[in-house]
């Protein structure tokens, strides 16, 4: 460990790129995994790296080689078996930040906000410090907006119980200090984060999020887990997530509560965030009017090129929405007046800024009724090499668009996020094992 750092913050760890020792990028360190005794320290046995496809795997901390400034070098040996956490291991990120402790000296309790990691010999990491601030942290969204007390650095035996007081769950844990450490991951990242957490502090770190990201990680999670949060949220709050979702995602959801609950919380949302939901909740699951998302880039005829360049560039708006901007009468909300055709992003791309929409559209494509297959709508995109479709009720208005991402959700297995691979490819070097 010549060089290397030994003493860290293990919230400064997350998202820190690991290295295989010819210096191409293994992953990225999600959580650090250790093993708390009724005897002894807290040692820390090695890290949880995400690799590429959003793999999570188990790299022992035998095999890190060192621990510097925005990097680990590890060995080069991976094995690439998706982490499964051991009833003796702990999660210290997932699970420890934002644990309120009681100190030993009767001053109360604290909020612990970092762990200090030592290295006590070659390649050897303990759990020696907790960094913490006083009084007990407010949950939820409140936990974000204000922090009270000061903070200090003190042992591990400085809190009731020592080490063994850290084992027993927070009744009531916040996950201020969780996201923090995360705050960099992309919506389907961090869904793979929560999703391997437990139920109770899944819905911990769900009460911490504000609406909107609460909302994109919920897009990306399996069912049950969408459910499971969902369920857990105060109405009108839930509600607003809802709100926040796209329509389609939304009428996904909606879908698989029971009724009761599913219609008490549509009563709850804004009634104009609600209508494009009821609307796609009348069709068939695996039918375009069931696929479609009631959202995409509508402009009128007169519209231009560079107009519509400025719809498409916009943040919120997903990839495959933003290839392509459908044109029609006024009104432009779905569903529209009369649907004229499609502009595709690469024919803006070509055209002078001035442009009208008018002039560059595509009809040789017949857009979709609302009550074809989930097959017929595969093949039309495959047919086309198109990453989305219109489609227009029997007068020709455009009710929305469907989108190869949501096709493919259809086509994959319900457990296709949670797939694993049976090969063990112990033994592979990094780059070979990380599929690099």
């Amino acid at each position: 460990m010549t060089g290397s750092t030994t003493r860290l913050f293990a919230a400064r760890l997350a998202g820190t790129s690991v290295f295989d020792p010819q210096g191409d990028q293994v992953g990225r360190v999600r959580d650090v995994v250790g093993m708390i005794r009724a005897r002894g320290p807290v040692r820390v046995i090695g890290l949880v790296v995400e690799v590429p496809g959003r793999r999570r795997v188990f790299v022992p901390m035998t095999r890190v080689t060192s621990i510097d400034t925005g990097q680990v070098i590890t060995t080069g040996l991976v094995n690439m078996r998706r982490f499964e956490q051991r009833g003796t291991e702990t999660l210290l990120l997932a699970e420890l930040l934002d644990r309120t402790v009681e100190l030993a000296d009767g001053s109360g309790p604290a909020t612990i906000e970092d762990l200090g990691l030592d290295a006590v010999r070659s390649r050897d990491w303990q759990l020696t410090r907790l960094f913490v601030r006083r009084g007990t942290a407010p949950r939820g969204l409140a936990g974000r907006l204000r922090r009270r007390g000061d903070t200090l650095t003190i042992d591990v035996d400085a809190v009731v119980g020592g080490v063994l007081g850290l084992a027993s769950p927070d009744a009531d844990q916040g996950a201020t200090n969780l996201l923090a450490a995360f705050e960099e991951l992309k919506p389907t990242d961090l869904a793979e984060v929560i999703h391997e957490l437990t139920p109770k502090r899944r819905r911990e770190v769900a009460a911490a999020l504000d609406d909107e990201r609460l909302a994109d990680v919920l897009e990306e999670l399996p069912e049950d887990d969408q459910i499971e949060i969902l369920s857990a949220l105060e109405g009108g709050r839930a509600a607003h997530v809802l709100e926040e979702m796209q329509p389609d995602d939304a009428a996904d959801l909606i879908s698989e509560l029971p009724a009761e609950q599913a219609e008490r919380l549509m009563a709850l949302m804004d009634p104009e965030e609600a209508e494009p939901v009821r609307r796609l909740l009348a069709y068939d699951d695996y039918t375009a009017g069931g696929l479609m998302t009631t959202d995409p880039v509508v402009l009128a005829p007169d519209a231009t090129v560079a107009e519509a360049l400025a719809h498409v560039r916009r943040s919120e708006l997903n990839v495959p929405l933003a290839t392509a901007v459908y044109v029609c009468r006024p009104p432009l909300e779905t569903p529209t007046g009369r649907y004229l055709g499609t502009a595709h992003l690469q024919r803006l791309l070509r055209e002078p800024p001035q442009t009208a929409l008018g002039q560059l559209l595509d009809n040789d494509i017949d857009p979709l009724a609302p009550d074809e297959t989930l097959q017929a709508v595969t093949r039309q995109l495959a047919a086309y090499n198109l990453v989305s479709l219109p489609v227009v009720d029997e007068d020709g208005h455009l009710l929305g668009a469907v989108t190869a991402d949501d096709v493919l959700d259809h086509l994959l297995p319900e457990d296709w996020r949670d797939a694993d691979e049976d090969d063990d490819l112990e033994g592979t070097s990094g780059k070979e094992a990380a599929g690099a």
